[in-house]
């Protein structure tokens, strides 16, 4: 790698398969739960949301902010919600993961650790995520938004508006 040349890729490079990261960030201290499983369908976001059940003290509300994907709006998830009154989930619009802090954090996993990563296993993999995620646990900052709320939904609002002229 050279500044000004982009990264390419062999023609040999072989993806020695997957997992799915379900990640949780509290916002006040930046501490991530997470969770890394075979697939991602509605069971295995049950079983995630079963250990945020469990991991977050008693009695405290909790609030997980989730994209639209179908696993997270499944009837199974929805029956177990209302088991569940204390947790809530908030959906982002579609296109607006800008919005979900987890997602940022996603990015920066990637960047720093997985992209350009050599995994021989998804076994490897895991163990890669995991041991990024002990080190930012071990000292976690939280995540400050730059703009206020109203800087946010204003722009939101101009893009609205930009969007509808391109659609006329």
């Amino acid at each position: 790698m050279k500044p000004g040349r982009a990264g390419t890729m062999t023609h040999d490079y072989k993806r020695n398969g997957t997992t799915t990261l379900f990640a949780a960030l509290n916002i006040i201290t930046g501490m991530l739960l997470f969770s890394c499983m075979p697939r991602h369908r509605n069971g295995e976001f049950l079983k995630f949301l079963r250990l945020i059940d469990r991991s977050v003290e008693k009695g405290k509300k909790i609030h997980l902010i989730v994209d639209n994907y179908g696993t997270h709006n499944h009837a199974n998830v929805r029956a177990w919600l209302a088991k569940h009154p204390r947790i809530t989930l908030h959906f982002i619009p579609t296109s607006s993961s800008w919005l979900n802090l987890v997602e940022r954090w996603f990015r920066e996993l990637t960047d720093k650790r997985i992209r350009r990563g050599s995994f021989t296993s998804v076994a490897d993999l895991i163990a890669a995520i995991e041991d990024y995620i002990a080190h930012h646990n071990a000292d976690p900052k939280p995540y400050k938004w730059t703009k206020t709320a109203e800087e946010i939904i204003e722009k939101v609002r101009r893009g609205r508006v930009a969007l509808q002229q391109v659609a006329a």
